[in-house]
């Protein structure tokens, strides 16, 4: 898929990414993709590329850039490695929802004016991390986002006042939520209590959970499943098209 890479400006500095794209003249609808907590690396430059493919001009923002500069983590040794453990959860701990807010603000600004782009509301999905900060953004930013997908997200329910499940009163997009199994931070009554707060709010909905371990949609991670893959891509293709055409 054709790519470029770019830079954002956002209220906190200079955000790298890369826009991927269909083949053809375009244009089509936006959509942004948030990392897991690995950040940026090839794995995910295949993945926006796959997603492109489906029909979608694919923002890959590097949501670490207020560390500039910053080493990839290799996701196969990261939590073996005192040293390079604590250094991605320090930067994790960085990654604040007020903070993915804003940037997001700046994201859709982005897409809004390319040339590739169509429509002024756009889809997130996001992987770990990734799927919180799409729920996150589709609830404080929801006049923006149609559609919004989570994978093995975690921090979806908490007992915080900010916990994202608590937002669903104001979302706005079609959201679609897919678990992992044998994940404390994703449990099954962490789903019941979002499934019914998003049915409660009339959001149009699906919360599930694959047979597969944390990580099962991201090539390069431990658990990762082909199969479970291949269901999340079938899923973002329904939940994105029925969402924002394509």
């Amino acid at each position: 898929m054709p790519a470029i890479s770019d830079t954002i400006t956002t209220p906190d500095g200079s955000c790298p990414a890369k826009l991927f794209t269909p083949d053809g003249p375009g244009p089509w609808p936006g959509v942004v993709m948030y990392v897991d907590a690995g950040g940026v690396r090839d794995t995910f430059d295949g993945m926006a590329a796959e997603l492109a493919g489906f029909g979608y001009a694919v923002l890959l923002p590097d949501v670490y850039y207020r560390h500039p500069g910053w080493a990839p983590f290799d996701m196969g040794t990261v939590f073996g490695d005192a040293k390079e453990r604590a250094r991605l959860f320090s930067m994790i701990g960085q990654v604040t929802q007020d903070r993915m807010v804003t940037d997001a603000g700046a994201f859709f600004d982005y897409l809004a004016g390319r040339p590739e782009v169509r429509g002024d509301r756009f889809g997130v999905c996001g992987y770990c991390m990734g799927g919180r900060t799409s729920v996150v953004v589709a609830g404080r930013v929801p006049e923006r986002v149609a559609a919004a997908a989570s994978f093995h997200g975690g921090g979806l329910v908490t007992d915080t006042p900010d916990s994202p499940h608590l937002l669903a009163e104001k979302m706005r997009a079609r959201v679609y939520v897919a678990g992992a199994k044998n994940d404390g931070a994703f449990t099954k009554a962490h789903a019941a209590t979002l499934d019914e707060a998003l049915a409660e709010a009339g959001v149009e909905h699906t919360v599930e959970f694959y047979p597969a371990e944390h990580g099962f949609a991201v090539p390069d991670n431990a658990p990762y499943d082909a199969d479970a893959s291949a269901r999340h891509w079938a899923a973002l293709r329904e939940v994105f098209g029925a969402a924002l055409g394509g």
